[in-house]
């Protein structure tokens, strides 16, 4: 079993980064080389803008690169509970922003010519209790009322072609979401942000930031370039010089396992509907096929803001439980791949984008980024640019997270009281 992401592992490196120190003056930096970044860069180096990108680790390192690879369509909660947060009019643009951005990634995709296994799968999200069917039937019947009249509700007897278990008993089908390799997608997106004339610096994390009269100084290992704007894409892994963004964001943990590829007769034993599949706990699992037939099966499985070798060994043994029962039919295939990567959290699980700090910054995804994000390196782009109106987001506050400052003490308290939730509800 390789403790590494399957996507990294599976895809081809991306090898455009400048190897010479950071250096040069530019119009835009952009931190983080997530799909939120690279977009960025794409979008400015298109329209003719000089713009850098640094990236700590390398290209896709983050969340962006290890995700449960959904593209799913909506948000995480039911439109009213959004209108009663947000507002009627945010929360169906936040919606739309969702939908748009499963469009613009297929653009991409087609336009930028990468190979990236993209499909227009759907998801289904699985009422895991009996007790949950009234509630997800509700919120069917709104979500087609209000926002998105393809969604439909599907039995128990209407699942038994979609997926071979015992433990769900109907559930939302979204028949707009999608599924990429995601690893091949974001070395896809970081070969056309270079080729459009963005300059991309690899293992250079920002180590400092100086204000200047005409924008910043960025400091990293290797040496400092000066920008008239920043663009900050860094989400949970958000670094020290940041502490404002660190204080109002909570890392925590996701980890995943991916068997072996599956024989077809074994994967249409399991999930022939060849979906996006969560269900409603609230530690929840989410799965998938990969485009080799593996199962991808994923989840909160411990409340923690680290992921090391320990923490996903001890994390995918708990979710290789879960997945065979949901399973039993896969009790005896090899788990051959297991890996862990930080969510950032707000208090609220709704993403933040706006102006703060001097610089531009998009985060606070919540486990629902890797659709959004590249919508809203787009639309870092357009603010960079001074466009107006380009941000969904907009006007959402955000206040620091009580008591912290970006070491999250509280997540096992946290976790401990959603696990209670789950066995009560």
């Amino acid at each position: 079993m390789k403790f590494a992401s399957y996507w990294h592992d599976t895809s081809i490196p991306f090898t455009g980064g400048i190897v010479e120190p950071v250096s040069g003056d530019f119009e835009v930096a952009v931190i983080g080389a997530g799909f939120t970044g690279l977009n960025a860069a794409r979008t400015l180096a298109q329209s003719g803008v000089k713009v850098a990108l640094l990236e700590a680790e390398h290209v896709g390192y983050g969340a962006s690169g290890r995700n449960g690879g959904h593209l799913n369509s909506g948000h995480f909660a039911s439109f009213g509970a959004a209108r009663q947060h947000l507002g009627d009019d945010r929360a169906r643009r936040l919606w739309r922003a969702y939908d748009d951005s499963i469009d613009m990634i297929e653009r991409i995709i087609e336009e930028e010519k990468i190979a990236c296994d993209f499909r227009r799968g759907g998801k289904l999200k699985l009422a895991s209790k009996p007790s949950h069917v009234g509630k997800l039937q509700a919120m069917s019947e709104e979500i087609r009322r209000e926002v998105d009249p393809s969604a439909e509700w599907l039995t128990r007897e209407d699942l038994r072609k979609e997926v071979i278990s015992d433990a769900f008993h109907g559930g939302i089908l979204y028949p707009k979401s999608a599924m990429m390799h995601m690893g091949r997608y974001a070395n896809g997106m970081a070969e056309a942000a270079r080729r459009h004339g963005a300059a991309i610096w690899e293992r250079n994390p920002v180590t400092a930031r100086e204000p200047l009269p005409n924008g910043w100084r960025l400091t990293t290992p290797t040496g400092s370039l000066t920008a008239r704007q920043v663009i900050l894409a860094t989400d949970a892994y958000t670094p020290s010089p940041f502490n404002y963004f660190r204080r109002r964001l909570v890392p925590i943990a996701s980890f995943i396992i991916a068997t072996r590829p599956l024989t077809p007769q074994e994967a249409a034993a399991t999930i022939p509907g060849h979906r996006n599949f969560t269900n409603s706990l609230n530690i929840s699992n989410y799965f998938r096929l990969t485009p080799d037939n593996r199962m991808l099966f994923g989840g909160r499985a411990r409340f923690s803001a680290v992921s090391n070798q320990k923490t996903d060994v001890s994390s995918g043994q708990l979710l290789r439980r879960q997945m065979v029962g949901m399973f039993p039919q896969l009790a005896d295939v090899e788990i051959d791949y297991c890996w862990g990567g930080l969510v950032g959290c707000t208090q609220d699980r709704y993403p933040r984008a706006g102006n703060a700090e001097g610089v531009i910054y998009s985060m606070g995804y919540s486990g629902h980024g890797a659709q959004l994000s590249t919508f809203m390196g787009s639309a870092l782009a357009d603010m960079a640019m001074g466009r107006k109106d380009a941000n969904p987001l907009e006007g959402f506050a955000w206040p620091a997270v009580p008591m912290h400052t970006g070491n999250p003490w509280f997540l096992p308290v946290v976790g401990a009281y959603y696990r209670m939730k789950d066995l009560v509800g």
